[in-house]
């Protein structure tokens, strides 16, 4: 997932950078470095446009796998959910306790 976040931040920073000279290529409106920015422009937006695609595809597959692993195993997620939450409640109640503290 790291990766993928990574390939979509790279796509936008491509994005932006094509947008900004875009923006500087009309301010003389010279018609090739519109044509070629706009191109630019074009082309990151649809590997955006894949990228999301990707994306939204493996989410989809993940969120079936494990829509069917609950169902399968309905009680042992329920008892993951509980240990997970009881643990996420006792870091964040700790760290809570630490910060109001005064020394």
């Amino acid at each position: 997932m790291n990766k993928q976040k990574h390939t979509v931040s790279s796509a936008m920073d491509k994005l932006t950078d094509d947008a900004r000279n875009l923006m500087t290529a009309t301010t003389d409106v010279a018609e090739e470095k519109v044509g070629e920015a706009r191109k630019r422009l074009a082309d990151t937006l649809e590997r955006g446009r894949e990228i999301y695609d990707s994306v939204l595809d493996k989410t989809i597959e993940s969120t079936k796998s494990a829509d069917k692993a609950v169902r399968k195993h309905p009680y042992q997620a329920a008892a993951i959910g509980l240990g997970a939450g009881a643990l996420f409640g006792y870091i964040v109640g700790r760290n809570a306790n630490r910060n109001h503290r005064t020394d």
